[in-house]
């Protein structure tokens, strides 16, 4: 058997790099607010900001998207988009929406408000914003496990069930609007969540009457994960392993722009009629009509055929073990790495990279920029400059974990683009005592870290 894992595609068509100096990165930054969201894309060298959208996508979803059906009611698209995800969800009542966060928008914003709690494993950005934006509370209970990034344990993305039975008796089973779990948890490290805790949060939550939602925009990743982790699903498929996931569930909101391959996109499904007709109110007056949501039928088709293609097993292996390639790399190098590596990104523990950067001064964003500067890498710090909050004096209430997450796009970049990478953070470590960190000059109310700006302390 080979050792080497080759990518299971061969390139079509190539996007040219602009290349860039150092110090054309450094004015690059400092017009940037030292902010990597802030920075135009053609003066990056590798884009590693997120996984969601970047896909590049197929012959098969670009000979669909000639055939798209742009019809406003009843295209053809839509039909073939809502049997792709009936077939694999198993929910009845499908909507599309133009991304995730419109999804979570439809629902968290019907079912939430003031006096409502969402309990999670650990609520991403987009979904923390759409239900505090209601009124409503976001509690993250993740294991114990996933709180110390070198502990090599599998399914560190689990819920913490004795903690979810805790809350339901502390704050009611009729304040609890719903339960989600996200798989896999990305603000967790990226770490899959297993069968058996999505089993017993479905168990709990029947007992109580509490709707409970995946966040399934990674199931597919996740679903590897549970062949090769779990007992019993040795001779499970990975869309058999995802179909069983589905089926615990009361409904689930995706963003297609990850694991269904496409660069826009997403859906909310649900098991109940009554609360699928709300959303699907909303979903007309804010998306479009119930058959397009917020997409073209190009999209639509797309998408169909991307949640086909992405539980292909060669594709899988390819994705889960050129992300571990990465990790394994700068784990040797002695980088601090969140094990075990996840399957869509490498999360690194900045705040154990940068000891001498105290929490407030935010080391995650240190690292994020020095990657730019020496490598013109662009990654996206999940600390506190994404989580943290304020107390009433104003002093920064701070994230559990100050992370940077280096996001792997699906089939765009090669062996030799990730050894670039590895060679960049061979360069970070020498000086890294010299480096210094940063205070925020502006911030939002909601998702500051998508267009804070910030100055060196």
């Amino acid at each position: 058997m080979h050792k080497t894992i080759i990518e299971p595609f061969r390139i079509k068509v190539v996007e040219q790099i602009k290349m860039s100096t150092e110090e054309e990165r450094k004015t690059y930054l400092e017009k940037a607010s030292y902010n990597p969201f802030l920075l135009p894309s053609e003066e990056v060298i590798i884009d590693l900001l997120t996984d969601s959208g970047t896909s590049a996508m197929s012959a098969n979803q670009w000979s669909g998207i000639m055939k798209g059906d742009e019809s406003y009611a009843g295209a053809s698209s839509w039909f073939r988009m809502e049997s792709a995800v009936k077939d694999l969800t198993g929910y009845p009542y499908v909507l599309p929406t133009h991304q995730g966060r419109a999804a979570e928008h439809l629902l968290y914003g019907r079912i939430g408000g003031p006096g409502k709690v969402f309990i999670a494993n650990t609520h991403f950005d987009t979904t923390r914003a759409n239900i505090e934006y209601s009124g409503a509370t976001a509690i993250d209970i993740p294991v114990e496990a996933s709180r110390h990034p070198d502990w090599e344990t599998h399914f560190k993305g689990n819920m913490d069930t004795d903690k979810l039975k805790a809350l339901i008796a502390e704050h009611g089973a009729e304040n609890i609007a719903a339960v989600i779990l996200t798989v896999t948890n990305n603000s967790g490290g990226g770490q899959p969540v297993s069968m058996e805790n999505a089993r017993e949060v479905s168990k709990i939550c029947s007992e109580h009457g509490i709707l409970f939602i995946l966040d399934a925009c990674r199931i597919a990743e996740n679903s590897w994960y549970i062949k090769h982790w779990e007992k019993g699903y040795e001779l499970t498929s990975y869309r058999e392993i995802a179909q069983e996931m589905f089926s615990l569930a009361d409904g689930c909101v995706m963003s297609a722009k990850k694991d269904a391959l496409v660069n826009m996109g997403g859906f909310l499904a649900l098991k109940d009629l009554d609360l699928a007709i709300q959303c699907r109110t909303v979903l007309i007056i804010t998306e479009g009509f119930a058959t397009y949501g917020g997409l073209s039928g190009r999209d639509m088709e797309a998408i169909a055929t991307g949640l086909e293609e992405v539980f292909d097993p060669d594709y899988l292996n390819y994705r889960i073990h050129s992300t571990a390639y990465l990790g394994k790399k700068l784990i040797e190098m002695g980088i601090p790495v969140i094990h075990p590596v996840g399957g869509h990104a490498v999360y690194i523990d900045a705040k154990a990279f940068y000891p001498h950067i105290p929490v407030e001064q935010y080391p995650g964003q240190a690292l994020a920029c020095e990657l730019y500067l020496k490598g013109g890498i662009r990654c996206c710090e999940i600390g506190s400059v994404m989580f943290g909050k304020y107390d009433e004096n104003g002093k920064l209430i701070p994230a559990a974990m100050e992370l940077v997450r280096l996001a792997i796009p699906r089939r765009v970049y090669t062996q030799s683009h990730i050894d670039y990478v590895v060679e960049t953070f061979e360069m970070l470590l020498k000086g890294r005592e010299q480096v210094r960190g940063f205070r925020i000059t502006y911030e939002p109310p909601f998702l500051r870290h998508f267009t804070a700006k910030f100055e060196r302390v």
